[in-house]
């Protein structure tokens, strides 16, 4: 049957303009990958990104490996993770929800490599979030603490990093984390650098203890799975002293608590550098040498070796 004009130009419009929307669904579909025990479903536009879809998928399920391997499982059944397109190259930074579902949300580059996914570190970063019960603002140095010092870790169990390249980022970042004139404790100090480096510096030494007191039987990974198991993670709201109380639990020693006590609501200033030389890890150049006859080594051996 042939249309008069109008209604040929109307007909023609309406078939572009279905074919535009389905080509964008198309585009903008979402993508289910299965990882250590979770669905994690990826939201994002394939045509935004230069490296190509498969390259954006491999990113996604390393990470989630990643973050699996450490924890033993992936920290919770389901998880979304949306990608926004920004300008540039590399991953630009991301954020962590639990409410009223799981929830990263990772501003990405157009322009990213696959190099620059490959030596990514934010996504671990978002990842690790989901483990931990949610605290409140007060207690943020311990959520981004553990999420800046297992990211680390995670990645060189995993095999996406080199130990030294980890230790020597410690060195040059973690004294970020140190006190300054006015603080007055991880609890009442939320400074960029005492919430983040601060946080992790209180991990370092959590997990350096542990290993002491237990012969090196257990560390802050056993813990921090603990407490993972026992709550449920973000999803959940936890006093700290629960979280730390059940960390302590699950090793048999009472390092969070006491370091919580200690560090909670007074600068405490470790030193640093003595407890790298220890560990076995001395500055060389831009990067670190590790001794594997410091006095300390078998507990930095312990702790990338994990669980």
């Amino acid at each position: 049957m042939r249309l008069p004009c109008a209604a040929a130009r109307t007909a023609s419009a309406a078939v572009l303009a279905s074919l535009v929307m389905v080509a964008a669904c198309a585009a903008s579909a979402d993508e289910e990958l299965r990882v250590g025990g979770a669905v994690v479903q990826l939201d994002f536009d394939r045509r935004a990104f230069g490296g190509g879809e498969g390259t954006i998928l491999e990113w996604v399920r390393r990470s989630a490996d990643i973050v699996s391997r450490y924890y033993g499982r992936f920290p919770t059944t389901r998880a979304t993770i949306r990608l926004v397109p920004q300008s540039g190259a590399g991953v630009h930074g991301g954020k962590t929800f639990a409410n009223p579902d799981p929830y990263i949300r990772v501003q990405l580059g157009r322009e990213v490599t696959a190099e620059q996914l490959l030596e990514d570190w934010v996504l671990v970063h978002e990842m690790t979030h989901l483990a931990l019960p949610d605290t409140g603002d007060a207690h943020a140095w311990l959520s981004e603490g553990l999420a800046t010092y297992v990211e680390g870790i995670a990645r060189v169990q995993a095999g996406n990093r080199s130990e030294a390249d980890m230790w020597a980022e410690e060195l040059r970042s973690m004294p970020r984390g140190l006190p300054e004139p006015g603080d007055r404790g991880l609890d009442h100090t939320h400074t960029w650098g005492r919430t983040y480096w601060g946080g992790a510096v209180f991990c370092l030494l959590a997990d350096v203890d542990i290993r002491r007191r237990t012969q090196l039987r257990f560390g802050l990974q056993h813990a921090l799975r603990a407490i993972l198991r026992e709550s449920g993670g973000l999803a959940t709201d936890w006093p700290i002293e629960r979280v730390l109380r059940t960390g302590d639990a699950a090793v048999g020693t009472q390092s969070l608590e006491d370091l919580y006590t200690q560090m909670k609501d007074t600068p405490v200033t470790p030193d640093l550098m003595a407890l790298w030389r220890e560990l076995g890890v001395v500055p060389e150049g831009g990067s670190v040498r590790l001794v594997d006859d410091a006095p300390l080594a078998p507990v930095r051996r312990a702790i990338m070796r994990g669980s």
